[in-house]
C-alpha cells in the first residue's frame, strides 16, 4: 500500500498558477509569432481583454516583451536565448548581398542598404543593373533619413516620441527636401505605418524616386532598409505594389539570415 501511494503521489501533476501559465503560454506563442495585440491575446487565452492586457502590461514591465509603434506586443530584451546580439554594418552587409543581388535582377533597377545614423541614413552596399539610364548606387554617403524612402521606412517603425528626439535640433536642411516640419513628419510616417513602407519622389535629388522597406530585429526594432532606386521618368504609381512586393521578400531573407533558417536559396 506504502508503494501505491508513493506511485501515485509521484504521478500528479499540481494545478498551474493560473496567471503564471497564461503569461508563459503568451511567451511561447510569440516565440512563433512576431506580434500579438490586446484582443488577440484575450482570443488565444480565453480570457478578457483586460486580463490579456494586464499580463501583457507585466510582462512589458519585466522586459519580456516590448510594444511598437502600432501597440502591439513583441519578444523583448530579457528573453535573450531567443533574441539576437546587436547587429553590426558587417553583418548586415553579409546578410544582404545575396537578396540584393537577387532583388536587383528582379527588377533591373539600383537597388541599396542603408541603415539610420543619428537622423540620417548611411548606404552600406548597393547593385546596380547595366541599363544605360540607371541611379549610380551609393557607398558610404549620408543624407537626411526623412528624405529617403528607406529612411522613411525606418523612421515609420519608430514612435513618434521617439522621432521627436532624434529631431529635436531641427530638421536637416536639404535642397530637394518636401517635409519642412517635425508636424509635416509624423503626418508623412503616419501614411508609412499604415502601408508598411516608405516612398521618396524626387527628395534625394531631381530625377530620382524609389521605394523602400525596413528590416527589422524579432523584436520589432529597426536595423536597415533596402530601396530601389528609380528614374522618376519610369517610376509609375502603378508598379509601386511590384516594387514594394519584391523588397519585401528581399527583406524576409536578409532577417531569415541574420536570425533564422540557414537554408534560404536565391534564383540569380
Amino acid at each position: 500500500m506504502g508503494r501505491d501511494a508513493e506511485v501515485n503521489n509521484t504521478s500528479e501533476v499540481p494545478a498551474p498558477i493560473e496567471s503564471v501559465d497564461r503569461a508563459l503560454r503568451l511567451l511561447l506563442h510569440l516565440r512563433s509569432h512576431s506580434s500579438i495585440s490586446v484582443k488577440e491575446a484575450a482570443v488565444y487565452l480565453g480570457t478578457a481583454p483586460s486580463t490579456a492586457h494586464r499580463l501583457l502590461s507585466t510582462l512589458m514591465l519585466r522586459g519580456f516583451v516590448v510594444q511598437d509603434f502600432e501597440r502591439r506586443y513583441r519578444l523583448g530584451a530579457a528573453l535573450s536565448d531567443v533574441l539576437p546580439t546587436q547587429v553590426t554594418d558587417s553583418d548586415l552587409i553579409e546578410a544582404a548581398q545575396g537578396p540584393l543581388i537577387e532583388l536587383m535582377g528582379k527588377l533591373q533597377e539600383t537597388v541599396q542598404l542603408m541603415v539610420l545614423r543619428e537622423g540620417n541614413i548611411r548606404f552600406l552596399e548597393g547593385e546596380e543593373p547595366e541599363a544605360i539610364l540607371r541611379v549610380t548606387k551609393r557607398i558610404g554617403d549620408e543624407m537626411p533619413a526623412f528624405v529617403s524612402s528607406g529612411g522613411k521606412a525606418i523612421l515609420g517603425r519608430m514612435t513618434n516620441p521617439e522621432v521627436e528626439r532624434m529631431y529635436q535640433q531641427g530638421l536637416e536642411a536639404w535642397p530637394t527636401r518636401k517635409v519642412q516640419s517635425m508636424q509635416m513628419l509624423k503626418r508623412m510616417l503616419t501614411q508609412v505605418r499604415r502601408d508598411g513602407y516608405g516612398i521618396s519622389r524626387e527628395e534625394t535629388e531631381p530625377g530620382i524616386s524609389g521605394v523602400g522597406v525596413c528590416i527589422s530585429a524579432p523584436d520589432g526594432a529597426p536595423i536597415g532598409a533596402l530601396t530601389a532606386a528609380v528614374p522618376s521618368v519610369r517610376f509609375h504609381r502603378r508598379e509601386i505594389q511590384d516594387y514594394v512586393s519584391a523588397l519585401r521578400s528581399a527583406v524576409q531573407k536578409v532577417e531569415n539570415n541574420l536570425y533564422g533558417r540557414d537554408d534560404v536559396s536565391y534564383s540569380f
